[in-house]
């Protein structure tokens, strides 16, 4: 496989030039350009994410030994800026779900879990003063709703950096999922308000919360657990205090650090309980990785389209390439980790195993959807 245009084939094989254009019209745009395409600009984020591009100057550079036709760096920087960046938010939003058809695992939780938080990424305050963030810097956040069990994120949602957390949590919540979160979204009413809306939930308390009536729970010792206490009660002071009674569960993280979560599940185990807002951890190593294998903190332009456009194209590739490796993975016995399938791939060092491991999956995903995956690479 050719390691420059990897992605881009990719992404052109899981998305046709039909469901983009169905995606450009209804955001309301309309791609008027015959010398650098819609498609041409999201294949240009992606390779930029992958290959660590420096600027716009930089990718019109080295663009052509990547697939990618002659273009001036002013082009691609015009098209960024007036591309609304819904598109690109909308096509990661298809991808996400076409790869999760395939790539969910079982926990052995209750329930799918959706980890929630988010991560900010900052530049000089002159280079995007529509964001301002703290001091001399500016900066956008990315809001993600994750799945442990798919390794994906399920929903992003953009804001400026100086927005709070907890607000925007509320646009991220799902029924149908265990919400797990951080101290930045607790709230006593946001608590009380899940248990009449049947939201589960395990949700880190703040240090000062103050703990009401406290009962505790039946449950088996076990000199192994991590548990410390596992009871019932009412949270806050009584100027402000839950309506609702709720189960607390404080266990010890690996540097023995007390942790309190307050969750509405009662039929799982305290232990369970513990397992998963450890959970949590996974969105971390996520937007980790992102960072330094995406060239995320390298914003190009300094426009709202510009920013959340590369943004959003950099998750479109960490999607891609997770999705390549988890299907390529159920296709051989040989053990490589994500990290290491990623290196190996772009180097063009990977295992024979691991190559005919990858034409099988992209052969079955074509039997499958009717797509067809020749030339592929």
């Amino acid at each position: 496989m050719n390691k420059h245009t990897t992605l881009p084939n990719l992404m052109q094989k899981l998305v046709s030039d039909e469901e983009i254009q169905l995606i450009a019209e209804a955001v309301g745009y309309r791609d008027s350009s015959r010398t650098f395409t819609l498609r041409e600009l999201i294949h240009f984020f992606l390779l930029a994410a992958m290959h660590q591009w420096k600027s716009f100057r930089h990718g019109a550079d080295v663009g052509p030994l990547y697939g990618l036709p002659r273009f001036h760096y002013s082009t691609v920087s015009k098209k960024a800026k007036e591309v609304p960046y819904d598109i690109m938010k909308r096509l990661l939003a298809l991808i996400i779900s076409k790869c999760n058809r395939q790539t969910r695992r079982s926990l052995r939780f209750p329930k799918p879990l959706r980890v929630v938080d988010s991560t900010t990424v900052t530049v000089g305050k002159n280079r995007l003063p529509w964001a301002p963030y703290h001091g001399e810097r500016a900066g956008v956040k990315l809001h993600v709703a994750y799945s442990p069990e798919s390794s994906l994120p399920a929903d992003v949602v953009e804001t400026i950096g100086l927005r709070h957390d907890g607000p925007v949590g509320e646009q991220l919540t799902n029924a149908q999922q265990v919400l797990v979160e951080d101290r930045a979204y607790f709230k006593i009413e946001r608590l009380d308000r899940f248990v009449e809306q049947h939201q589960l939930f395990v949700i880190r308390m703040k240090d000062n919360i103050e703990l009401h009536q406290k009962k505790s729970l039946k449950r088996l010792s076990s000199t192994s657990s991590s548990v410390q206490a596992d009871f019932t009660c009412q949270l806050g002071t009584k100027q402000c205090r839950s309506t609702k009674r709720h189960r607390v569960v404080i266990f010890r993280d690996a540097n023995g650090r007390d942790i309190r979560v307050v969750t509405n599940l009662f039929h799982a185990s305290a232990e369970t309980i513990a397992d998963m807002y450890q959970q949590r951890w996974t969105v971390e190593v996520f937007f980790r990785w992102v960072k330094q294998y995406l060239n995320v903190p390298t914003l190009f332009g300094t426009t709202e389209n510009a920013v959340y456009n590369q943004l959003f194209a950099a998750f479109i590739a960490y999607v891609l390439l997770r999705w390549l490796y988890d299907q390529t993975k159920k296709q051989t016995n040989v053990s490589l980790s994500f990290i290491s399938f990623v290196r190996r791939f772009f180097s063009g060092q990977l295992p024979l195993d691991w190559k005919s491991g990858m034409a099988a999956a992209l052969f079955e995903y074509a039997q499958i959807y009717g797509r067809r995956m020749y030339n592929f690479g």
